[in-house]
């Protein structure tokens, strides 16, 4: 009877993980890039807006830095300056194609087997300025090869990023200042 009880608990477990890892990695209304070129997208990428989350609170000077692993995959490494906490806080992960390595839908880990969107939905033709979407609605990026973004560009972005539906008005505009 234990040994059921057990079976049964490890194959909704395993069922779970399954679901979890699958999960729709675009949001609904959003048109990722496509002819996207990962070798130059690598490198490093300034923060300039966010939709804030847990992860990124109370964090300025904020950049992600994408290199080609051996084995196809992205390495991140984001990195971020905690103003509160007054230290630099690093974390690295990994990031893979969804389908195509000509369209600009990832999913990034950094959490073992746990995989969230990660969408690039306009790049500018020189690869300087990029808007990212998440899996949801829940997370937005605006990132710069600087650490500042034409007005232009920004402009253009938020209003993408609002035809979409994101709510533009609780981006987190990150400080870029040297600690």
């Amino acid at each position: 009877m234990k040994y059921k009880i057990f079976i049964t608990g490890l194959t909704v477990f395993i069922g779970t993980l399954l679901i979890l890892t699958a999960c729709q990695t675009t949001p609904n209304n959003v048109e990722v890039v496509k002819s996207f070129d990962i070798s130059k997208y690598t490198g490093n990428w300034f923060e300039i807006a966010r939709l804030d989350f847990r992860f990124e609170k109370n964090l300025n000077n904020t950049t992600a830095d994408y290199s080609l692993n051996d084995d196809g995959t992205i390495k991140v490494v984001n990195r971020g300056y905690n103003y509160k906490k007054q230290k630099w806080v690093e974390a690295t992960g990994k990031a893979k194609f969804v389908e195509a390595k000509d369209e600009g839908r990832l999913k990034v880990s950094f959490f073992g087997p746990f995989y969230s969107g990660y969408n690039v939905i306009a790049i500018d033709p020189d690869y300087k300025y990029a808007l990212i979407a998440g899996e949801s609605m829940k997370y937005l990026w605006l990132l710069s090869r600087e650490t500042t973004m034409p007005e232009n560009i920004k402009q253009a972005y938020l209003k993408k990023a609002e035809g979409i539906g994101y709510k533009t008005s609780d981006l987190v505009w990150v400080e870029h200042n040297r600690q």
